[in-house]
């Protein structure tokens, strides 16, 4: 799993397993605004917690007494270019993310980012902003939360490839704030750049009465819209959907706000 959180308060969004790990954003140009997320292949942790290093060819020797860290951000499989990333000392997911020692850089035109002179040491968290929003993700994904990281004297460290995603998808119907009645449901988005499918969720507030089918959670769809076959229970429900490329790297979502009150009888 991935999370995505807002870098002045707790926003913690989990991902379910995908094809990758943490990421979000193209407006974000890579992601116009709201959560984003991201999908990185899944690391295994060592035993003490902390995130092995990958390989790969130093950009540049550390410095004596230091240590670099090196890694590469993308979105739909294209280099993310000047996408902020933050080496953090300190870091707490629910309260400000990283503390004010954080190490901070930009990702070069081939999404690739150096951070040099790092005093060796374990670091709490690598994040990876969700390009122009205030939405950051962990650079690791296969865990639930922020990941350490041993950074070592004399050598560079090698963070896992990040793939980032927006989340502005637009969804056409049910708007969002919306009523509706509670059967014949047509949910309805617009068309991605280079999605070849979607996956649609519809998830239920128990606490307003409404319940969560599991007929419509994380089902692909080719098109654009799909009718629900079966009526809603009343009450408040959200809306998500996905669009992938025809290799299952994860392009967009639909914000997080995207929330319909189905109203009436549902007839079962």
């Amino acid at each position: 799993m991935s999370i995505v959180f807002k870098s002045t308060f707790v926003a913690v969004v989990l991902v379910s397993f995908i094809t990758g790990g943490c990421g979000s954003g193209a407006n974000q140009a890579d992601n116009s605004s709201g959560p984003a997320k991201a999908n990185t292949a899944a690391v295994q942790p060592n035993k003490d917690g902390t995130i092995p290093s990958g390989t790969g060819v130093e950009k540049e020797k550390p410095a004596a007494g230091k240590a670099n860290v090196q890694g590469k951000a993308f979105f739909n499989e294209k280099p993310a270019a000047g996408v902020e990333v933050k080496l953090c000392k300190t870091f707490n997911q629910y309260m400000g993310g990283c503390g004010a020692d954080a190490l901070t850089t930009k990702t070069d035109d081939s999404g690739e980012y150096l951070i040099k002179d790092v005093p060796p040491g374990i670091y709490e968290g690598l994040t990876i902003k969700v390009f122009d929003t205030p939405y950051s993700v962990f650079a690791t994904s296969g865990i639930i939360s922020a990941a350490k990281y041993n950074i070592e004297d004399g050598k560079t460290y090698f963070a896992p490839d990040t793939h980032l995603f927006k989340n502005d998808l637009k969804l056409v119907s049910p708007k969002a704030g919306s009523k509706v009645a509670a059967a014949g449901i047509e949910v309805k988005w617009d068309a991605y750049p280079d999605a070849a499918y979607y996956k649609y969720s519809i998830h239920g507030d128990s606490s307003s009465g409404a319940e969560t089918n599991f007929d419509y959670i994380n089902k692909r769809v080719d098109g654009t819209s799909v009718s629900l076959d079966k009526p809603l229970v009343p009450g408040n429900y959200t809306a998500k959907i996905e669009a992938f490329n025809a290799n299952d790297r994860k392009l967009t979502q639909t914000s997080q706000d995207m929330k319909f009150t189905v109203t009436g009888a549902a007839k079962k």
